[in-house]
Parts: structure tokens; sequence; C-alpha cells
């Protein structure tokens, strides 16, 4: 028996969600708007809290600032029983990302703080070998390619399963090095947006095509259209939940939660993704990238209620 079913390296910070601002206020005033609640936020932060509330075992590895956000995190992470000892602590401020307006187009003002000194040396290798799974944040293309292939080499050698989710490349690089990278990852998270930017091709169907030239679990996450997944050659497609959509905040990191929950519970790739997607609908109907998410009980509730609604066929949904 492990200790940890998985351990996450990545980024958290604090998002300010701001609700109903209307406009940005002119030098001098003052605009009022709906609400502001706080929300811890960040890619791995929000997968780590997802999969601990699926009843998973987290560890978690990065960094915050000595500061009341820091805490607030941290404190959030063992309400849910998350490991937070590997976490490194930063001289300066922990992150926040200001979220406007997130029930329409969002904008987002963000300062990276502790974030920004985030790397994979940090990962704790004690950690993870007591873990039974690494999941991976923050690739940064040609700046940390290297530190993650060197990294996924060791975690293969060391007999644990891996996954990443990609992320937006703010840089405009699209680095093609993740070809190299993805015959290393066990399970490899991509939006469609970020595989037609990589692979060159126009549609989903042509990107899973040249992706699984190069991984052996490639899945695709399609926004409100659902999610394909290609394993060993074989693709499995499974259309979204339908519900009332609140903030988008962080719906891709439920849905790796809820993906990498089925994958460790041995469910083939199509109950993955149905797990994955459900943990997605349950995230936009909240604010905030972790109010809505919830346990395995309510998820599995949520699935048995609504599993009538979804479609098995990619091309009739593109």
């Amino acid at each position: 028996m492990k200790n940890y079913d998985v351990i996450v390296i990545g980024d958290a910070n604090i998002d300010l969600v701001v609700e109903g601002c209307n406009e940005l206020p002119a030098p001098g005033q003052e605009v009022f708007v709906q609400n502001m609640t706080i929300h811890v936020g960040g890619g791995a932060a929000l997968f780590s809290l997802a999969t601990a509330k699926l009843g998973l075992k987290v560890a978690f590895n990065g960094v915050l600032g000595d500061d009341g956000f820091g805490q607030l995190i941290k404190d959030q992470f063992s309400r849910y029983g998350i490991d937070t000892r590997y976490i490194k602590k930063s001289s300066s401020n922990t992150g926040i990302s200001i979220a406007i307006n997130p029930e329409n187009d969002r904008s987002f003002i963000t300062y990276a703080g502790s974030n920004a000194e985030l790397s994979l040396q940090q990962l704790d290798m004690n950690s993870v070998l007591l873990g039974r799974h690494v999941h991976l944040t923050c690739y940064k293309g040609s700046r940390n390619h290297a530190e993650f292939l060197e990294t996924v080499k060791k975690l293969k050698a060391l007999g644990v399963t891996t996954s990443i989710d990609m992320g937006w490349d703010d840089t405009g690089e699209w680095y093609p090095g993740i070809f190299e990278l993805m015959k290393h990852i066990d399970v490899f998270f991509m939006n469609e947006t970020e595989a037609i930017h990589y692979t060159g091709c126009t549609t989903v169907e042509e990107s899973l095509e040249v992706l699984s030239k190069h991984s052996s679990h490639i899945v695709l996450k399609l926004g409100s259209k659902g999610a394909v997944t290609s394993v060993g050659g074989q693709q499995s497609y499974r259309s979204s939940f339908s519900v009332r959509v609140v903030d988008t905040t962080g719906a891709g990191d439920s849905f790796n939660a809820g993906y990498i929950y089925g994958y460790l519970a041995g469910k083939n790739p199509e109950e993955c993704l149905i797990y994955g997607n459900a943990c997605g609908a349950l995230s936009v109907s909240e604010y905030g990238g972790n109010t809505g998410t919830t346990n395995i009980q309510l998820l599995e509730k949520f699935i048995a209620d609504r599993i009538g609604e979804t479609k098995e066929t990619l091309e009739t949904t593109l």
C-alpha cells in the first residue's frame, strides 16, 4: 500500500472572482460590482482539491508565500486531507489572479508571485516513492523541456504512472519537443485548441490522429462538446453533461481529476471520460474553480441521473 494515490507538482494561487463588472473604472472613478469572492486557484491546486474530494490520497509539491494567502491555501488543502509538507516557502508573496466577469468573457489580472519560482527540481522524490501516480503541470516549451524530459524518465524508472496537462502556451512557440515528451507520459491531456496549434491540423480528428502516433494515451478536452481519447490507437468519445454554466474557471483541471480517478480505479477509457465530463460539469456550475467539485458518491449519483444525455459519436457532435 502506498501513502499517496497522487503526487502533484505545480501552481497554487488565490483567485479573486469579480462578478458583474460591466465596465472598468476610469482613473479616479469607482465601480461597484455584484460580488467578490476569494477561492483557491492554479491548475495544479484545483486538480489536487478535486482528486482529494473524490477520495484519493494526495500530496502537493509547490511554492507558496509566507503570508495569509499562502496559509489560506494550505488550510484548504488540509481540510480535504492533502499533505502539504512538501510545499516550499517563498520570500515572495503568494500569487493572485483577479478574474473579471467569469460568467461572460473572462478577463484576468495576474501576479505570479511565488509561482514564478516553481521548478520540477522542487519535486520531492521522497514523496514520489510513497505514491502511485504523479501529475505534472507548468510545462513551458523549450524553456523547461529538458527538465521535464529528465524528470519523467526518472519517474518511469521509479515505477509510478504519470499524467500531464499541457496548458496554454502564452509565448506562441508551440514547441514541437512535446512529441518527444509524449512518449514517456502515461496520460497526456490537451484541449482542442492546444492540439490544433501543436499539430498544425485544422480539425480535432486530424489532430488526434497525429498525436496518437506519439502517445499511447492521449485525451483531448473539447469544452462544451465533451472529450475524446485515443488509447492504444482505439478512440472513445463522450459528449458533455448539460448544466447551467456559471464560471468555467478550473473546468479542465476538474475534468483531469475525474479522468485520473477513473484511470487509477482501473476503469476503461469511456468510463474515465464520463467521470471527467461529470467533474467538469459540476465545476462550471459554481463560481470558483473548486466550489462545484464534489465527493465520489454525489458524482456517481450525478452520472447515474444524467448518463442518458451523453452521445458516443464524435462525428455527430463536431
